[in-house]
């Protein structure tokens, strides 16, 4: 039987908690959405072919019932975004296979995203890691050139050693140049993947927002 409800797919930060995890999918649940919990591991960064592994997992889980069909929505935060990467990694390789999965995605949300830390660390690698490098490059390239060509928001503050606000804007910048829409939430300062405790009114106000374009393209 197929189930009508949007899906909200989180991509959780490193060694999330279920206390922390609970206030944003009870932010979904109570807006009449379903949430699928993806977990980012430190393995999977450490080792990016078990990343890449894991993304094409959880493309299966996407493609098989009770989720197959359904409009998608995803909210990445902190190095969960480096982990739905590894999921865009398979929709760029395979345009053709996932072009439905690609076409029921209607929006996707970036809170933290760890950024700029990760390209420096992949020039540091290159000498010693060629193959690591060349991995997290390629990453890196794909999700400036996102196949995932709808609705995008973005919160992020200046002070996030992990988040480098520039970079940020950057991909802003490029996504709209590429006719996407993209908006984005900055605060002066902040703490990483927290923004929605320090700055409530702001973050709920803004998500409910996008999430009014992002799920009017069902």
């Amino acid at each position: 039987i197929f189930n009508p409800r949007p899906l909200l797919v989180f991509f959780s930060w490193l060694g999330a908690q279920p206390g922390p995890v609970a206030k944003y999918r009870d932010l979904y649940l109570q807006q009449g959405m379903d949430v699928l919990l993806v977990q980012s591991s430190v393995m999977h960064f450490l080792w990016p072919r078990w990343g890449i592994e894991y993304g094409l997992e959880v493309l299966r889980v996407l493609e098989e019932p009770p989720f197959i069909g359904r409009t998608l929505l995803v909210h990445a935060s902190s190095i969960g975004g480096y982990t739905f990467t590894q999921i865009l990694c398979h929709i760029a390789q395979e345009p053709e296979r996932y072009a439905t999965l690609r076409q029921r995605m209607t929006g996707h949300i970036y809170d933290s995203l760890v950024v700029g830390t990760l390209e420096h660390m992949a020039l540091d690698l290159g000498p010693k890691f060629g193959r690591f490098a060349d991995i997290y490059n390629s990453g890196i390239q794909i999700f400036y050139n996102t196949p995932i060509t709808a609705p995008a928001l973005f919160f992020y503050c200046e002070n996030d050693a992990l988040c480098d606000h520039l970079v940020i804007e950057k991909i802003i910048e490029l996504w709209s140049k590429r006719g996407m829409v993209v908006q984005s939430m900055k605060w002066r300062e902040s703490i990483h993947a927290a923004h929605l405790r320090v700055h409530p009114e702001d973050y709920l106000s803004t998500l409910a927002r996008f999430k009014s374009i992002a799920l009017a393209q069902q």
